[in-house]
C-alpha cells in the first residue's frame, strides 16, 4: 500500500498555530513578536518563503513574525 502525500501546508499551520501559544514581545525596533524558533528547519524555511516569518537563519533562538504571521493574543 502506497503512503500518502504529506501535507506540507497542514504541517506549516500547525507550526503557525504552536508559534502562536509560544509568543513573546521583540526587543528589535519594528518587531512586535518572536516565537522560539525550535521547530523543523524545512516548516520554517517554508514559512519564510509565504512570508509569514522573517529569514529564520541566524544566532537568534526565536524568530520575527511579520504582520501576516500569527495575531497577537
Amino acid at each position: 500500500m502506497a503512503e500518502p502525500p504529506v501535507d506540507t501546508d497542514r504541517i506549516d499551520e500547525a507550526v503557525l498555530a504552536l508559534m502562536y501559544l509560544i509568543l513573546h514581545h521583540g526587543e528589535q525596533p519594528g518587531v512586535s513578536w518572536r516565537a522560539w524558533k525550535s521547530f523543523d528547519w524545512s516548516s520554517l524555511d517554508r514559512l519564510h518563503d509565504k512570508g509569514l516569518i522573517l529569514d529564520p537563519v541566524g544566532k537568534a533562538k526565536s524568530v520575527a513574525l511579520t504582520e501576516e504571521g500569527p495575531p497577537p493574543m
